[in-house]
């Protein structure tokens, strides 16, 4: 066994098909749902399910210290089933709570119970506009208005959480995923500026666990309006990685 992993959101997109990839790669998964009936589902993956909502802080607190995990993932989302558009707004809203407030009470958690290496899930599309493809240097677009203001604000929340660890001498790692299509997104093909599958997404993941690196990383497919050529390069990512590419390594 390669270590613990607290899994927060493991019955979403990403989280349903990064679990087998780490059970596979010989981690003892720990996922988390807010929702019973979701529990089955990851326990059927081969982890062990924790029912616990990130805007609880002690019970999350509590569950981290108790099982002592070397990695916490952040793969947490709170979408609409199929992206419907009529929902998407009050999505947003709740997403950048999530992004900031949860993810503040997630890596204080970690913290408290010793775990200083987290992956956190963030996006591809919240860079000021500039010139193309956007490096992980680019400034996210602090100045954009309305609903991306909203959710560009909650991403950066995210993202500062996340890499203060490298500040101490931990490890935080933030993946900036294009937009999703595959398995439980709501999308069965290619859209958006910055396509990725969600099992690449997955992989991104594993991969980041694997080759531990603090700092941003872009996750796209080729050709999408940012570079992934650090993902890469640093740990090894390919945008056509999918779940069955574990069986051979």
């Amino acid at each position: 066994m390669k270590g613990k992993v607290f899994l927060a959101g493991a019955a979403g997109a990403i989280g349903a098909a990064l679990t087998p990839l780490l059970v596979d790669a010989g981690y003892e998964v720990y996922g988390t749902t807010r929702r019973l009936e979701r529990t089955d589902a990851i326990r059927a993956a081969g982890a062990h399910p924790i029912l616990v909502d990130i805007f609880d802080r002690e019970t999350l607190a509590n569950a981290i210290e108790c099982i002592a995990p070397t990695i916490v993932i952040h793969q947490l989302t709170d979408l609409p089933p199929g992206l419907d558009p009529k929902l998407m707004g009050d999505a947003v809203a709740r997403n950048a709570r999530i992004r900031g407030e949860g993810t503040a009470n997630l890596v204080a958690a970690a913290r408290a119970a010793g775990c200083e290496h987290v992956v956190a899930q963030s996006i591809a599309w919240a860079y000021a506009p500039g010139a193309q493809p956007y490096e992980e240097s680019h400034p996210l677009d602090l100045c954009a208005e309305g609903a991306r203001a909203v959710t560009v604000v909650g991403t950066a929340a995210l993202e500062r959480w996340v890499l203060s660890l490298n500040e101490s001498g931990g490890i935080g790692t933030v993946l900036r995923y294009g937009n999703l299509y595959g398995p439980g997104t709501g999308r069965d093909t290619p859209q958006g500026a910055s396509p990725l599958h969600v099992e690449a997404a997955a992989w991104a993941a594993l991969l980041a666990v694997r080759h531990p690196r603090g700092g941003a990383f872009n996750i796209a497919e080729d050709g999408a309006e940012v570079t992934s050529e650090k993902a890469k390069r640093e740990f090894g990512w390919r945008p056509e990685l999918r779940v069955e590419h574990e069986a051979a390594h």
